[in-house]
């Protein structure tokens, strides 16, 4: 079984896509996501900043899209 998370937020900036010494093709970028949750009857929020990297075909495809 594989694990999945989904995640939707805002990029910080765009994303940054570059190769090991191998060829390997790495993108990094940062994701800001809104949490929301309730605390003793109030709505609280706070904003949450994910660094993420993705690897091989991963890293190759994100670029597009996120760029």
């Amino acid at each position: 079984m594989l694990n999945t998370a989904i995640l939707m937020g805002r990029l910080t900036a765009d994303p940054e896509l570059r190769h090991t010494p191998s060829d390997v093709a790495v993108t990094s970028f940062t994701l800001a996501v809104d949490r929301s949750y309730v605390k003793l009857r109030l709505l609280t929020a706070r904003l949450i900043f994910i660094d993420i990297v993705a690897w091989r075909s991963t890293a190759e495809f994100c670029l597009p899209y996120f760029s």
